[in-house]
């Protein structure tokens, strides 16, 4: 199978330049124009797909060659194309950055090379001018790999500022396809993990995007935008498909679930704590596919997941239903597992603690021993409390706010049996928090994590599998089919 739908990679010398407002503009402006756009963010950023959704009407895609591995990034790139007219895909922090001390993996201009797609260099053209033709010349030579078609200026301040940049290009022979002016209307508001996510801005965010549309349409040139797209060379190779990879991925064998037993998930009851009652909605499951319910969180508290790991679920013979801990009172009917990913609940502490009825379902749920997969905001939200405030209390563990970040990718293997994986399994992740969990493991912890100073964290217990580590689950598909027999034996 051969992909040719036209793309672009919309890259930049530096974080802060100017990326995201260009690609989200232009992915907007393409699709006013009637263009079936597929949106595609580098890396394992969560909030910048939101915004690309929004421009499109497609589901936003993540491109990561740490995560994933090299070899899958044109399949999924593939996948989330098909049937568009033509893609964009934007980069991430400098065109040659990638993860730490580890070359030219996951950097832009590496996936720019696997997809075969042109560059487009966005400039930050603020507090320079001749200047610019050193710095194009150098990320246009620096790897010959790399096509660079076209540079946007960013943020230029005047007509004679523009003849200035554009007189200094005309010698390094690379197009300007673009000049953005400072415009405070498509600038989106930032705190202490990035941008603020759509699902928090509402109508606001709308309004961002439409500038963002109206900038680029005014200020670049979509038609040589669209040619340069066209200029992307063919991609062989079949297109990602979860049915078919689970097929050829099948699950290691489920551990023997023997109730009280610290291996069969997790540590015996605690003292006083009341045992399952099969009578209780969250007891027995759906023992077929039909109706098989896995829950998935959403809303503005949790508003990071890779497309990916939802149809995996489905397969894998899950219906897979959202929910929103802000305002539904309980779990989807019959939910038989519940997915709870990475967002922002140490913003949301007080709504979500004041939503005690949930509270209490997800804290049955887990004690029912159903499978539970909480990542980051889910492993906050299962936590006794978080910033002194009341939690589902399904870990005994504090959580709350930190100064310090935690930021970056971890390699890491199972340490314990779980509802995800069997204890050996090897699998990449990455970590992005500004929030403390004590403990940091359980007496059966998730992960044993190549990272400074720590060795194991997460908790594994019953059915619950809960981490500060994200994964991204088409590296290892076996993981969501193991989730589904686990819901469907619990």
């Amino acid at each position: 199978m051969v992909s040719s739908v036209p793309r672009l990679v919309i890259a930049a010398p530096s974080s802060g330049s100017g990326k995201t407002t260009v690609a989200t503009g232009l992915m907007a402006a393409l699709s006013a124009r009637g263009f079936a756009v597929s949106p595609h963010k580098v890396g394992p950023d969560y909030i910048d797909p939101g915004y690309h959704s929004l421009a499109t009407g497609r589901v936003g895609r993540n491109l990561d060659a740490y995560l994933c591995g090299p070899e899958l990034v044109a399949p999924l790139f593939a996948h989330g194309a098909g049937g568009c007219d033509i893609a964009v895909v934007e980069g991430v922090m400098g065109l040659y950055d990638g993860a730490a001390g580890e070359g030219e993996l996951a950097s832009t201009a590496q996936v720019a090379k696997l997809l075969r797609a042109p560059v487009v260099l966005v400039v930050d053209a603020s507090s320079q001018s001749r200047s610019v033709a050193a710095l194009v010349h150098g990320f246009v030579s620096w790897d010959p790999e790399v096509r660079v078609g076209g540079v946007i200026l960013n943020k230029v301040a005047s007509d004679r500022h523009e003849g200035l940049l554009r007189e200094a290009l005309e010698s390094v022979g690379v197009p300007v396809l673009g000049v953005l002016r400072r415009a405070a209307r498509v600038e989106t508001p930032s705190r202490h993990l990035g941008l603020v996510p759509v699902a928090e801005r509402g109508s606001v965010a709308v309004e961002a995007v439409s500038a963002m549309a109206a900038q680029v349409a005014a200020g670049c040139d979509l038609s040589a935008l669209v040619a340069l797209a066209r200029s992307a060379g063919a991609l062989a190779g079949a297109a990602w498909d979860a049915g078919e990879v689970l097929v050829s991925s099948p699950p290691p064998p489920l551990p023997s679930p023997t109730p009280g037993s610290a291996r069969a998930g997790g540590p015996p009851s605690s003292p006083g704590a009341a045992p399952p009652d099969p009578r209780r909605p969250f007891g027995p499951r759906p023992q077929t596919p039909d109706g098989l319910v896995v829950a998935v969180a959403g809303g503005a508290a949790f508003t990071f997941s890779y497309a990916e790991h939802a149809e995996l679920l489905a397969a894998a013979g899950a219906e897979v239903v959202a929910f929103d801990p802000l305002r539904d009172e309980g779990l989807p009917e019959g939910t038989a597992g519940l997915v709870i990913g990475g967002g922002f609940p140490e913003v949301y502490a007080a709504e979500l603690s004041a939503n005690e009825s949930l509270r209490k379902a997800v804290a049955e749920l887990a004690l029912s021993g159903a499978p539970v997969a909480a990542e980051c905001a889910g492993l906050l939200y299962l936590c006794r409390e978080l910033d002194g405030l009341p939690m589902c209390g399904v870990l005994d563990a504090s959580a709350s706010m930190s100064e310090r970040l935690t930021l970056g990718y971890r390699d890491a293997v199972a340490v314990t049996d779980s509802v995800l994986a069997a204890a050996g399994t090897r699998m990449r992740g990455h970590e992005f928090h500004r929030t403390v969990v004590e403990p940091g493991a359980g007496e059966e912890p998730a992960w044993g994590v190549r990272a400074p100073g720590r060795r194991v964290e997460g908790f594994v217990q019953r059915g619950v599998h809960a981490s500060y580590l994200h994964t991204h689950w088409a590296s290892e598909p076996g993981v969501a089919r193991r989730f589904v027999e686990r819901c469907r034996t619990s």
